[in-house]
């Protein structure tokens, strides 16, 4: 994924599916280096935010 999809997929109100890994993620933010962003899981209980590279995040 490029950076202005993630742009995208943060302003817009639908609900986007993103994998990382093949488990489903939310992206928090597009971190200011343009190149990873931040993410937690979508299973409840699993809060805890990592630092991924852009290019590791896959839409379905």
């Amino acid at each position: 994924m490029d950076a202005k999809r993630i742009k995208q997929i943060l302003s817009s109100s639908a609900e986007i599916d993103v994998k990382y890994n093949g488990a489903s993620v939310w992206i928090d933010a597009l971190n200011e280096d343009g190149t990873t962003a931040t993410v937690h899981s979508r299973h409840p209980g699993l809060e805890e935010r990592s630092t991924v590279e852009i290019t590791e995040l896959v839409e379905e």
